[in-house]
């Protein structure tokens, strides 16, 4: 074979490799919204009628202790807490641990919920940096709260904080800036009080975009479209995640990542499983593994639980560097991750996770971002060495683009035929008009967050990071 015939091989083989791993991308994503298509069908029919409120009076409804880590969250903490106090639950009290912060938050609260400090009962099961003062309220109100001040050790030293102070058999670790639904806890316990046979030891839910809705005493009056258009394609690429690729992921059981910002477990496992690791940027995805893999190499009978319903509402970050450290912050905990449990790839003793899910995470969630650069790197010079073609280059791109806008009008489709929160044509329209610029304005974006991740981490970078908030709108007049 001549020099050419070698060459000419090689791009054929380069270019089919490219094609190919589009198609597979574009496949798995179609096989994951057909599923999810079918549980939301099945979610929604079992669930339509059913009267949350009788749960309160049920006397084996879970008990729940609400984590709620902070750092330097002044700006929102006062709604945020009050959103926390006013759910609609008889048995639970809510932790706010105050994780060394530089700002005000400890005097806000003190004022806001006429905080006094009480005497630190403290043994912690999870080892944490020291805990200064626990606060509780003096007026009845707010006997549900308990304010933990600490020095700072980041966000999973903050909940393993929680966890040791709580005595309920089961905890909600949330964000603190999230404003919760008010039948957030009766829907999250419902799993527990149906699944007699399996042990639930994890329940996750979905997260929203509270950016431009209209909040007042904690509590979301309106859900408008982000006005900021960074926010606004983060509603996209949460319906997308939570609609269309999670609710597969439980079905299938195989879900690897309950969010950080909403996510209910078995007080019991989590201890036994170490806690959240303190050592990696991904606690979540990281604790929701270790406590699988805990009640496999036990052989335990245990389920993971998912809820679709939007029962969780956050602040986005609404600039590109904050979204960028956050971004590549989850590519380092990525990262972490699957290298601390790199031992369950492909190993048929952890089933689904270790078969399916560990390698998709591998390939589409970590893996993509690097082959879809180095791809479009090598295109472009081969394209301009002239090797590769335009024509090529044009059609893979419209193919690509196509299905991304179609994916995410999926996504917007699928959240009105269930959930129908944004109400308002010009809602939808600035959805439907932020899908057709997101493939060419925001995924170029979202690639470079995630090689600076990995650059990050080579470099040896383990900073968190700090999210800067503007607060939430108050309703006019």
């Amino acid at each position: 074979m001549t020099g050419n015939n070698w060459l000419d091989t090689g791009i054929q083989i380069f270019n089919y490799l490219i094609l190919g791993f589009a198609v597979s991308v574009m496949f798995s994503y179609v096989v994951l919204a057909l599923i999810s298509a079918f549980a939301l069908k099945s979610y929604h029919k079992q669930n339509r009628f059913v009267n949350y409120n009788a749960l309160i009076a049920l006397p084996d409804a879970p008990s729940v202790s609400l984590i709620a880590p902070a750092y330097n969250e002044g700006m929102t903490i006062k709604e945020n807490v009050n959103s926390l106090l006013s759910i609609n639950y008889n048995n639970f009290e809510v932790i706010v641990v105050n994780d060394g912060s530089k700002d005000a938050s400890i005097p806000i609260l003190i004022e806001a919920f006429e905080l006094v400090e009480v005497e630190k009962n403290y043994n912690g099961q999870i080892p944490t940096k020291e805990v200064k003062a626990i606060y509780k309220s003096k007026n009845p109100s707010f006997s549900k709260l308990v304010v933990v001040d600490k020095f700072n050790g980041g966000k999973a030293d903050a909940l393993n904080t929680g966890i040791n102070i709580s005595k309920m058999p089961y905890i909600v670790c949330i964000d603190v800036d999230c404003i919760m639904d008010k039948d957030v806890l009766l829907k999250l316990a419902k799993p527990f009080l149906e699944e007699p046979e399996k042990r639930i030891i994890a329940t996750g839910g979905v997260v929203r975009i509270a950016n431009s809705c209209v909040i007042k005493s904690g509590k979301l009056i309106k859900v408008n479209a982000p006005d900021n258009w960074v926010a606004r394609i983060q509603v996209l690429e949460y319906l997308r995640a939570f609609l269309l690729g999670r609710m597969a992921w439980a079905k299938l059981d195989g879900l690897l990542l309950i969010s950080g910002a909403f996510g209910m477990f078995d007080r019991d496992i989590v201890i036994k499983a170490g806690g959240y690791n303190t050592k990696t940027v991904g606690e979540d995805m990281e604790l929701v593994i270790r406590m699988r893999r805990y009640m496999i190499d036990n052989k335990l009978d245990y389920s993971v639980q998912y809820i679709p319903d939007p029962l969780c509402w956050t602040e986005a970050p609404e600039s590109y560097e904050i979204l960028r450290k956050q971004r590549s912050r989850w590519t380092r905990g990525t990262m972490e991750t699957l290298w601390i449990h790199k031992k369950m790839f492909l190993n048929p003793k952890y089933k689904m996770i270790g078969l399916v899910s560990y390698p998709y995470w591998l390939l589409y969630e970590y893996l993509a971002p690097i082959i879809e650069c180095l791809g479009l790197m090598i295109t472009v010079l081969f394209i301009c060495l002239g090797i590769v073609s335009w024509k090529f280059f044009t059609l893979l791109f419209l193919l690509v683009y196509t299905f991304a806008v179609m994916f995410s009008m999926l996504a917007i489709y699928t959240e009105e035929a269930t959930f129908r929160r944004y109400t308002e044509f010009k809602d939808l329209r600035k959805l439907v008009f932020i899908a057709f610029l997101e493939p060419i304005i925001f995924h170029p974006f979202t690639i470079y967050a995630a090689i600076r991740g990995n650059w990050e981490k080579i470099k040896g970078n383990k900073g968190w990071g700090e999210m800067t908030r503007k607060g939430f709108s108050k309703p006019a007049g």
